[in-house]
C-alpha cells in the first residue's frame, strides 16, 4: 500500500495528477443524484432496482433480466469519465443495472497516482459491490481487436446479453486494428481560417486565436479517430457473438453546439467526424431493427467541462458564459443530470425516446434555447480581459476543471496522505 499527499499539477488544460479521495467523492455525489431520481411509479421499474439488486444472478454469477424489466444489462464503452461514467452511474443507481465498463486508464505505481478515470471506476466498483450489483471492467485500448474480444467474453460470462450499449469514447488518436494506420485528430476549421475570442488558460486573459484550415489529411485523420468506424466494429462484434438482446439499443454521444462555436467545432474537423458518427449510427439502426428489433440513436448532449473540451479554442470561454446564464435561470445540468434525464425521458423502462428529424435524442435543448443563446450573443462581443470574470462564471469553470481530477472537492482533506492504490 502506498500513501502520499497529492497536489494538483495543472498548466492550462493539462493536469498530471489525480486525487483518489476527491474522485471518489465526485462519484459518490453523482450516485446520490441518480438514486434520488429513481422512478417511483408502480410498474416503471422492478422492485429489485429499488433495493440495489440487478434482476437475478445465476449460479455462475451472471446477471439475468427479471420479468423483462429495465435496462438491466448495460455495456458502457468509455465508462470512466464524463458522460460515459455518468451513464453507468445512472443505470446502476437508478435501475440496479448490471454493467460492464470499458476504458483506458492508468493505475497507481509506487508514489505515482493513477488517472482520474481509474479512481472513478474504483469508486463505482465499491458502490456496486456494496449494493449487490454485477459490475465488471475491461481496461485497455477499446479500438483494438484484443479489447473487443475480452469485452465480448466478459459480457457473455457476466451479463449473458446486453440491453443497452452506450458509446462515449474520446481520444486524440486511434490505430486501425486492421491496417495498423494511426489516425490523429486535429481541432481545425474547414475551408477558411478561423479568428476568434478565447481564454488563454495559462495567463487567464482574453486573447485572439487564429486557427488555419485543416488539410485533407487533417480532416481524414479526425474522422478516422472520432467518426463511426469503431462504433461499427463494436456493433458487429456484439451482433456476431449473439450478445445483443431483443430490442437492444445503441446510443453514441455527440455534440452540436450553437452557431457561435460552429466555425471551430460543428463546421470544422470535429463536426465532420460527428456527422460521420451520426451517419454510421443510422446504418447500425437499420441492422439492429432487422436482427434483434433494436434501435441505434445518437444522443446530442450539452456542453460540459472536460479535459478534451478545454483544449478547443472558444469553448472554455463559451462554457464559462453558458454556465453562468444557465445557473441563473435554474437550467444548469452536469453530466449526471443529463444522463438521469436521458433515462427518465427517453430510454428507461416503458419510455419511448423523443427524437428529432435526424433520429437523435436532444439533451442540448436547454443549452440551445432561444433566450439562453440570445443572452450569449449579446454578452459575447463585450467580453474583455478586464470584465470576463464578472460576465462569466469562469471561477466555476476553473473549479469544475480541477474537480475532474479530484481537486477542490468539498470535504476532502488535501493536506493529509491518501491511499493511492485502488481496486477495480
Amino acid at each position: 500500500m502506498a500513501t502520499a499527499v497529492v497536489e494538483p499539477r495543472i498548466r492550462g488544460f493539462i493536469c498530471t495528477t489525480a486525487h483518489p479521495a476527491g474522485c471518489a467523492s465526485n462519484v459518490n455525489a453523482q450516485i446520490q443524484v441518480a438514486r434520488s431520481a429513481r422512478p417511483g411509479q408502480a410498474g416503471q421499474v422492478d422492485q429489485s432496482s429499488q433495493t440495489g439488486q440487478s434482476g437475478q444472478v445465476d449460479q455462475s454469477g451472471r446477471a439475468t433480466r427479471k420479468n423483462g424489466a429495465g435496462p438491466l444489462r448495460v455495456l458502457v464503452i468509455g465508462a470512466s469519465t464524463g458522460y460515459g461514467l455518468a451513464a453507468r452511474i445512472a443505470a446502476g443507481a437508478m435501475y440496479g443495472a448490471a454493467t460492464v465498463g470499458v476504458f483506458f486508464e492508468r493505475e497507481s505505481s509506487g508514489t505515482r497516482c493513477g488517472t482520474p478515470g481509474y479512481y472513478n471506476t474504483a469508486a463505482y466498483q465499491r458502490y456496486a459491490t456494496e449494493n449487490g450489483l454485477v459490475s465488471a471492467n475491461v481496461n485497455g485500448d477499446a479500438y483494438s481487436h484484443e479489447i473487443k474480444r475480452k469485452t465480448v467474453e466478459l459480457v457473455a460470462s457476466r451479463l449473458g446479453q446486453v440491453d443497452l450499449v452506450v458509446y462515449s469514447l474520446a481520444s486524440p488518436r486511434r490505430t486501425d486494428p486492421d491496417t495498423g494506420e494511426t489516425y490523429q485528430a486535429v481541432l481545425s476549421p474547414i475551408g477558411e481560417t478561423y479568428v476568434g475570442k478565447t481564454i488563454d488558460l495559462n495567463r487567464e486573459v482574453i486573447s485572439e486565436v487564429t486557427v488555419e484550415p485543416a488539410s485533407d489529411e487533417g480532416i481524414r485523420g479526425t474522422v478516422g479517430v472520432m467518426g463511426g468506424d469503431d462504433l461499427h466494429r463494436w456493433s458487429e462484434a456484439l451482433l456476431d457473438a449473439g450478445l445483443l438482446a431483443d430490442g437492444a439499443r445503441f446510443i453514441p454521444f455527440s455534440y452540436i453546439g450553437p452557431a457561435l462555436t460552429w466555425p471551430i467545432y460543428r463546421s470544422g474537423t470535429i463536426g465532420r467526424a460527428k456527422e460521420h458518427l451520426e451517419q454510421t449510427t443510422k446504418a447500425i439502426d437499420g441492422g439492429l431493427r432487422s436482427s434483434v428489433g433494436g434501435k441505434a440513436m445518437v444522443s446530442v448532449n450539452k456542453a460540459v467541462i472536460t479535459q478534451a473540451s478545454a483544449a478547443i479554442p472558444v469553448v472554455p470561454l463559451y462554457i464559462s458564459l453558458l454556465y453562468r446564464i444557465m445557473r441563473e435561470r435554474g437550467l444548469h445540468e452536469d453530466p449526471i443530470h443529463q444522463m438521469v434525464r436521458m433515462f427518465n425521458d427517453h430510454i428507461g423502462p416503458g419510455r419511448t425516446p423523443t427524437l428529432d428529424e435526424e433520429n437523435r435524442i436532444r439533451l442540448d435543448d436547454l443549452e440551445l434555447g432561444d433566450s439562453v443563446q440570445r443572452e450569449i450573443d449579446s454578452v459575447w462581443p463585450t467580453i474583455t480581459t478586464d470584465n470576463f470574470r464578472a460576465l462569466t462564471d469562469y471561477g466555476a469553470y476553473k473549479r469544475g476543471f480541477r474537480q475532474l481530477f479530484g481537486f477542490e472537492v468539498d470535504g476532502v482533506a488535501y493536506d493529509e496522505p491518501v491511499e493511492l492504490e485502488a481496486e477495480i
